[in-house]
């Protein structure tokens, strides 16, 4: 998109339609080049243009939308597989979950992308494969390989989905950052309209019940089941066209969260030693100690991508500094409590997994914490932290693709 902008900074026809096929990334592209480029009189007029923030909601293009509205449909349709086909329900959402949203959402950035024919080949075929292969697993409900690539294939699709959307440019870095800042805001979104569909849902039944019709059933059986796959659909529509909706409340929102989740996470492990529980001998409260890990990761990746956008104060920059290495000190605990585990009570395809991802985490984590150290001492300018996120993101990719695809052939499906 930047070539693009640049190469026909004097064709107002064709910045035009550049802007109405990708707002949001034409947007994020021209926002760095008003600052390079002088002197151009259609330059200035895109910069005032972009800068003015309207109250009104784009519906995109008639396309567009009817894309949108298709895409849930199909989606909905999918989901009630079970029932339309007599599906055990027990089979088929934990191994497909991920295929009523991710190959939808996948679909629109190839198309708004306009990607060529080799990469939408490879979209299609990876989907497929995995689609395909997770259905023909043995069904044994105790399976913890089974488990495991439920569990993983999610975020294989979501890889896939990040190929599709960095489009072009999958090797450079900023559009992986601008991925990690589109799931942030698809995450406000999405979590707006849930909010909205829970209290319409609550109106609605109210309203039936008082005229006699109880209709909890009939309403959860096609209205929830066709909404849910729906919702992350459109609240990326309404992100891509309309990004002012969300691009000022996510980094508020990583702003405000960072530094309390420090002071939580300083409180937790302090109370920690005092409770009389540990992740070395208590399964469970690894597993949430572990996703707490992943949670917390998660906030200081989404805060990293947001800020390598905009400048940084010195106190964010600390806080970020901080919580990454409480979170070094978290993931440590965490893969001594496996490692010990693993030493007592043998190899499970449980526990290589976990070993295996907490010590991805803890490397990506160590390079964060480095290239925020040199950031705050002015070593490195702080575009060097966003860097050296989004360069290791493939590794989780391919640990993914190990686990869901060797794992259950290496433990023979148990």
């Amino acid at each position: 998109m930047r070539n693009e902008i640049l190469s026909n900074l004097n064709n107002a026809r064709q910045l035009e339609k550049l802007y109405r096929e990708n707002k949001a990334t034409f947007k994020r592209e021209f926002s760095t080049l008003s600052s390079e480029v002088k002197d151009n009189n259609l330059l200035n007029f895109w910069n005032e243009r972009l800068q003015y923030e309207s109250d009104d909601i784009s519906w995109g293009s008639r396309k567009e939308f009817l894309f949108v509205i298709f895409a849930s449909l199909v989606a909905g349709l999918l989901a009630k597989l079970p029932a339309i086909l007599s599906i055990s329900e027990e089979f088929f959402y934990p191994r497909n979950i991920g295929f009523l949203v991710f190959p939808f959402l996948a679909a629109y950035f190839t198309w708004k992308n306009n990607l060529g024919v080799k990469q939408i080949a490879f979209i299609v075929g990876a989907l497929l494969a995995g689609s395909v292969y997770i259905n023909l697993l043995p069904n044994n409900p105790n399976s913890d390989t089974l488990l495991l690539a439920c569990i993983h294939l999610p975020l294989l699709l979501w890889g896939i989905l990040g190929i599709s959307f960095t489009g072009h440019e999958v090797q450079n870095f900023k559009k992986r950052l601008d991925y990690l800042r589109f799931n942030g805001d698809l995450a406000v979104m999405t979590a707006l309209l849930v909010i909205a569909g829970g209290i319409m849902t609550g109106i609605t039944i109210g309203l039936f019940s008082l005229i006699g019709f109880q209709i909890e059933q009939l309403y959860a059986e096609y209205v929830v089941a066709f909404g849910l796959p729906a919702v992350p659909i459109m609240a990326t529509y309404l992100t891509q066209t309309n990004p002012q909706l969300v691009n000022k409340v996510s980094p508020v929102i990583a702003k405000i969260f960072s530094p309390l989740v420090l002071v939580m996470l300083v409180i937790y492990l302090s109370a920690m030693i005092f409770s009389g529980k540990d992740p070395y001998n208590d399964r469970e409260f690894l597993l949430l100690f572990n996703l707490l890990l992943i949670g917390v990761m998660a906030l200081i990746f989404f805060s990293v991508a947001e800020s390598s956008a905009k400048s940084k104060s010195l106190l964010a920059e600390w806080v970020l500094l901080l919580l990454s290495i409480v979170t070094v000190v978290v993931n440590g605990i965490a893969l001594s409590a496996i490692s010990f585990r693993i030493s007592e009570w043998g190899i499970t395809p449980n526990r290589v997994a976990v070993l295996g991802g907490n010590v991805l985490i803890l490397v990506h984590l160590l390079m964060v914490t480095v290239m925020l150290f040199k950031a705050i001492t002015k070593k490195a300018a702080l575009g060097e932290v966003g860097r050296a996120i989004a360069l290791y993101l493939p590794i989780y990719f391919i640990w993914a693709l190990v686990v869901v695809f060797t794992f259950p052939l290496i433990f023979e499906f148990k």
